[in-house]
């Protein structure tokens, strides 16, 4: 009796993506129907923005990643079908973002995810 490899999350992947600033590259760790929950400044917990779907993750991630700054992954843990990571990013202007990820997996993609961000004031 054989045993059957269950995918997993590319956390190697991920740091590119990130710290090279690639959405098409961070895009291809999600689901076709993933959706993310983001928290911040402007989207309180109550109501959070909500991103459903390849199409308007792919606009968010384009957004995001088209601006004059840097982004760094400070830290990634996997367990199971679930993970989280830490991302720092600084503007251009020293402004910096801090943001938290927890997320779900689901054949080692991202099906779910709830990020939480904190920005200097």
């Amino acid at each position: 009796m054989g045993t059957t490899a269950t995918p997993s999350f590319d956390t190697e992947t991920l740091r590119r993506a990130v710290e090279g600033q690639s959405a098409d590259t961070l895009l291809s760790l999600y689901t076709d129907d993933a959706q993310i929950r983001l928290v911040n400044r402007n989207a309180q917990p109550s109501h959070p923005k909500v991103v459903s779907g390849r199409n308007q993750i792919a606009e968010m991630l384009t957004d995001v990643y088209s601006r004059d700054m840097t982004h760094k992954l400070e830290g990634c843990v996997v367990q199971g079908d679930r993970a989280a990571y830490s991302e720092s990013c600084e503007y251009a202007d020293g402004v910096r973002v801090m943001s938290e990820s927890m997320i779900t997996l689901r054949d080692g993609k991202i099906s779910e995810q709830i990020i939480i961000e904190a920005w200097d004031e």
